[in-house]
């Protein structure tokens, strides 16, 4: 059995509800390729929630919902604008550039979220063939720092980038987690906001695998189905995803283990901090939890509960709950981290 740590919502488990979601669809045969009617019903389910125009395929992973939908609204000649803490930027192994050609503009953010006046340094060069041509505006939400973008920030990039005849992407890997910070329904912070692409993500918050490229604007997604071909994305099990998608969307699971994990955050940051000599670095307003910590006691607390370091040089670790966190486990990490404190203040 493998011990719970704070690494990352990837590492956990998936939820006794999804295991019985993917056994139920395990019987018979069905056809191929996502004409079953299992997909055909999660399809439908998503429509329900943002709209009987919306466009839905499923994916994989998170980094193909985000390279395949990003390349969906652009041509290699042009520009992704996005924070230089971004995942498209930081943990996609090039794959952006690679598969979309188009070159990624980074923005510095000291919170993780993009702003209009950051990103105003790079709305240049339009119409000059020797530039890259900006055309999207990528976010993530949440974000990488574990932040919270609110509506009215969403809005006001939607604005700014289509008043530029631009997109605004979202990469929504813990969209549930925003969610339930926000305390609003998906559609209200994405489509209502003026997302035009959204990458719906389902595996860090429960699900064993699968995400969802929707599209807002039917003609975003023409010849969709041919990208996710090519992007060797289109599964022929496809029901297995969709059953997940199915679970997690009925009766408030999504919400369920979101909350749950939001709250393991809340809860790790409020005991932290109570531990001289440990600094909160972001507001806690998701599942993250980023901390300064005595450099020398890195490696000797992921001896016992793993985790990652985000910045060596200010010795900044982040700290991520999950659906399954117990208190239990922030208790004895709480205790363990206190017990090496006192060692380094002799």
């Amino acid at each position: 059995m493998f011990s719970r740590g704070f690494a990352s919502d990837n590492n956990s488990g998936v939820p006794p509800r999804i295991l019985q979601a993917i056994n139920a669809v395990n019987q018979g045969h069905t056809i191929a390729y996502g004409d079953d009617p299992v997909t055909r019903k999660a399809i439908e389910r998503f429509k329900q929630i943002f709209g009987s125009d919306t466009e839905v395929y499923f994916v994989f992973i998170g980094s193909a919902a985000n390279v395949l939908g990003l390349k969906a609204i652009t041509q290699p000649h042009n520009a992704i604008i996005c924070s230089e803490t971004a995942h498209i930027n930081v943990d996609e192994c090039g794959a952006p550039e690679r598969f979309t050609g188009c070159k990624l503009l980074t923005v510095p953010t000291p919170n993780g979220k993009l702003t209009i006046e950051g990103i105003k340094k790079h709305m240049h060069g339009f119409g000059f063939q020797h530039h890259s041509q900006p055309k999207v505006i990528s976010i993530s939400q949440v974000s990488e720092l574990g932040t919270v973008y609110t509506v009215d920030e969403i809005q006001a990039l939607a604005g700014f980038a289509h008043s530029h005849n631009m997109f605004l992407h979202m990469d929504g890997a813990r969209l549930a987690n925003a969610a339930v910070s926000l305390r609003m329904g998906f559609r209200e912070f994405t489509r209502d906001a003026g997302v035009d692409v959204l990458s719906f993500g389902g595996t860090k918050n429960g699900m064993m695998y699968g995400e969802a490229i929707v599209f807002f604007n039917q003609q975003l997604a023409h010849d969709f189905m041919y990208t996710r071909k090519q992007g060797l994305q289109l599964a022929s099990k496809m029901r297995y995803i969709s059953a997940q998608f199915l679970a997690y969307l009925e009766d408030g699971q999504w919400d369920i283990t979101a909350r749950h994990a939001n709250e393991m955050a809340k809860l790790l940051a409020e005991r932290v901090s109570k531990i001289n000599g440990i600094k909160i670095t972001q507001p806690v307003e998701s599942n993250a939890v980023f901390a300064i910590i005595p450099s020398d006691l890195i490696p000797k607390l992921q001896k016992e509960y793993f985790f990652y370091v985000w910045d060596e040089e200010r010795s900044e670790v982040r700290w991520m709950t999950s659906w399954d966190t117990s208190e239990e486990d922030i208790d004895r990490f709480c205790s363990l981290l206190e017990k090496l404190m006192q060692t380094v203040k002799q």
